[in-house]
């Protein structure tokens, strides 16, 4: 696991299984390539909302080139995708970036 500098630790195909489905808090998995330009415009806002929502929700990514046995176990065709795992299950899933306070509403029934 990689840790960048904005909050949003890098996740792989090995890890998953104890950073995503094993944490304690909700976690919401952001789908990524480095090609995706979307992808791109929605990292200062997870950024963001994962400073502000540190305690209450832990934001990720996977990169799919990268990582392509966590993305087809979860049925991601498209990037950016956002999963949200509580307890170990996927409970959200939003397709396509979206500006931080639309994310933060659709979110909101998410978060601890």
């Amino acid at each position: 696991m990689t840790t960048y500098a904005e909050g949003v630790a890098e996740v792989t195909d090995a890890d998953f299984g104890t950073e995503v489905l094993g944490a304690g808090l909700p976690v919401l998995v952001k789908f990524t390539a480095e090609w995706c330009g979307p992808c791109r415009q929605l990292k200062p806002v997870l950024g963001a909302i994962a400073a502000e929502q540190a305690d209450r929700l832990r934001i990720v990514e996977v990169d799919v080139d990268r990582n392509p046995e966590t993305a087809r176990r979860y049925g991601v065709l498209a990037t950016p995708t956002l999963l949200v795992f509580r307890g170990g299950e996927p409970v959200k899933s939003i397709v396509g970036a979206r500006p931080k306070r639309r994310l933060l509403a659709d979110l909101e029934d998410v978060l601890v």
